[in-house]
Formats: C-alpha cells, structure tokens, sequence
C-alpha cells in the first residue's frame, strides 16, 4: 500500500488503451468515446492493483521519517530517486532510502515509460479487462479468468516488510 502521491496516469496512456478496448470491441472511432475511455483507465488502475506494481512511469511523492536504517519506498519498480539524500535501487526495483530527518522523498516508478512500452500480457489483459467492463456495465459479472492469467507472471505480492542490511 503507497503511504504517499502518485501523478496521475498519463492522458495519451489512457487512450492508447482506450483504442485497444475499441478494437476489441469492433467500435469505431466516436462510438461511445467517452465511456470507452473511462472503462480504459478503470482497468489500466485494476491492473495495477493487481499486479502491484505501478505499470506506466510516474512521479511518486512519499513522506519518510528519519531514520539511519534503510527504509523501503512502497511503490515499485523504482526507475530513479530524485530527491536529495541517500537513496539505493536493489536488483528488484525496490527503492530505499536513508536520512537523518523526515522528509518526502521524490522518485520515478514504472515498469515502462508508456502504453507500447507494457508487456504484451498486461496490455492485452488491459484491454480485455476494460471489453468486460464496457459489456457488462449494468450488472456485477465476475472478471474474465483469462485477465488474471494473463497479468499473474507480473504479480508483486509483498507478505512482510521488506528489510536491507
């Protein structure tokens, strides 16, 4: 769970995968635009949940208390910490830091920088997830077991608090 700010995803994110709910759909271009794109970022924000992991690069702001032993920034994979201070990223992409007062500690998280550069798997499930949403707008249908399939290989599950010597 992130204790801090997250930029919003980005707009051209959104409709890329707005466009490839379209094409799974077969609608065109104007058809339902607006919902289609809603449902787009509802399910981009699902797969986040469920992988979590954040998906597409952003600014992460996160308030840290001072301490000389590493703490462990809550979202991942870390791409760089901007702020100033000691910060080190391991091997996983997990962010830590260390400082001798409280402060919000800035730094870039994603697994990739936009909507082509997602693995085929999570925007593929990206896209079948916001389909099911788009159909089934009126009732409370049970997700696609196939989306779960598709996004479980990129699953973070976090069972303890991580720890850095």
């Amino acid at each position: 769970m992130m204790s801090g700010t997250m930029e919003p995803l980005p707009a051209a994110t959104v409709t890329a995968a707005a466009g490839a709910v379209r094409a799974l759909l077969r609608l065109d271009e104007g058809n339902e635009a607006a919902l289609v794109e809603r449902v787009a970022g509802v399910a981009l924000g699902l797969a986040e949940s469920f992988c979590g992991q954040v998906l597409i690069a952003r600014v992460v702001e996160e308030p840290v208390t001072a301490s000389v032993a590493w703490q462990a920034l809550s979202a991942t994979p870390v791409g760089a910490i901007l702020s100033e201070g000691e910060g080190a990223i391991d091997r996983d992409g997990r962010g830590w830091v260390r400082t001798g007062a409280a402060i919000t500690v800035r730094y870039r998280a994603g697994l990739a920088a936009d909507w082509t550069g997602l693995p085929p798997e999570i925007a593929h499930g990206v896209a079948i997830m916001g389909a099911h949403l788009f159909d089934n707008r009126e009732a409370a249908a049970v997700p696609p077991a196939a989306v779960a399939a598709l996004w479980r290989p990129w699953r973070r599950m976090r069972l303890d608090t991580p720890r850095r010597s």
